[in-house]
């Protein structure tokens, strides 16, 4: 098969298939391009997810343009891309189409509780794989709760988290770097 065509039908059937959004769609984005497809490692789907998180717009889309650029070019990221918002696109104008006829009915305002219920259990789900690999040690598990106990205050800005957590890590890798190294010769 054309890989561009492959790569558009994969990431539409990851966008018209997954629903709750971007995050939501990340254990199907591993499934399918790193188990089925081979596109990418367990390691660059995290590095994707990791620089798809920090730059503008939705984690599923650029993951999906990262990993369409890697397979093919440019062109591999626009199929790909294409691929994983075409779905949604067409969802969303039909839902924008008839949801103000329907909201107002009880049945509708139940089923949206139940998908919102749905979605957080999706979320949660993709946080706990990510969280096996991207918290490698001690010292990544104190930073990912310093994150998230700031995130949730709100008293920093997430880009602020973001730069901080780059930081540390470069600083924490330094310091285990010199100590490891200071180990050594010690034990010559």
């Amino acid at each position: 098969m054309n890989i561009y065509l492959d790569l558009f039908l994969t990431f539409a059937r990851i966008g018209g298939f997954t629903f709750g959004g971007g995050y939501a769609m990340l254990p199907m984005i591993v499934k399918e391009c790193v188990d089925k497809k081979g596109w990418a490692t367990e390691d660059e789907i995290m590095d994707y997810f990791a620089i798809g998180q920090c730059t503008p717009g939705v984690i599923a889309v650029n993951t999906a343009t990262f990993v369409g650029s890697k397979m093919a070019g440019p062109l591999g990221g626009v199929a790909a891309t294409i691929g994983v918002i075409s779905p949604c696109w067409v969802i969303i104008t039909i839902i924008a189409l008839f949801i103000r006829n329907f909201a107002q009915y009880e049945v509708v305002q139940h089923a949206l509780a139940g998908i919102t219920v749905a979605v957080l259990a999706l979320v949660l789900n993709a946080v706990l794989k990510l969280g096996k690999k991207s918290v490698p040690s001690v010292a990544a598990g104190i930073l990912c709760v310093i994150v998230f106990l700031l995130s949730i205050t709100g008293l920093v800005p997430a880009a602020w988290l973001i730069v901080f957590s780059g930081i540390a890590g470069v600083v924490y890798s330094k310091l285990a770097g010199k100590m490891k190294r200071t180990s050594e010769k010690e034990d010559e």
